[in-house]
């Protein structure tokens, strides 16, 4: 497979495992990052204000960069490592929140994208070109 083919497969398994995030706060509110940025990205065109928050902005950015690298004819390195970044500050809060609270499902949850996000950085720094 090519190099250029397989980096833009990771970024978008980087993107479908960033939506897997799964939060719980209080006896009855929970919700999975796909549904949550559904609503965001509803609110983001109806009440802008409403949904600008870095921990809301910051992964979003961080998801469009990795689909921006998918689309490039070679993907840009640096564009998957901020990607990954910008994703990995709200992935890494909910991981240590799972700890935290040690409540398994959430930290399974984003397991996966730690797993692709790990494996991605190695590949990259394995294929230097």
């Amino acid at each position: 497979m090519k190099l250029e083919l397989k980096q833009k497969i990771l970024n978008l398994l980087l993107i479908i495992t960033s939506l897997l995030g799964y939060l719980q706060w209080g006896k009855s509110n929970e919700t999975y990052l796909y549904k949550a940025e559904y609503d965001l990205l509803i609110k983001l065109f109806s009440d802008p204000m409403s949904v600008l928050h870095p921990f809301t902005m910051l992964p979003l950015a961080g998801q469009l960069i990795l689909l921006i690298g998918c689309l490039q004819k070679k993907p840009a390195k640096s564009l998957t490592y901020w990607g990954i970044g910008l994703l990995g500050v709200l992935l890494g809060f909910i991981f240590v929140i799972g700890i935290m609270a040690n409540h398994l499902k959430i930290i399974l949850s984003v397991v996966p994208f730690w797993v692709i996000a790990i494996y991605t950085i190695q590949f990259l720094r394995k294929n230097k070109s």
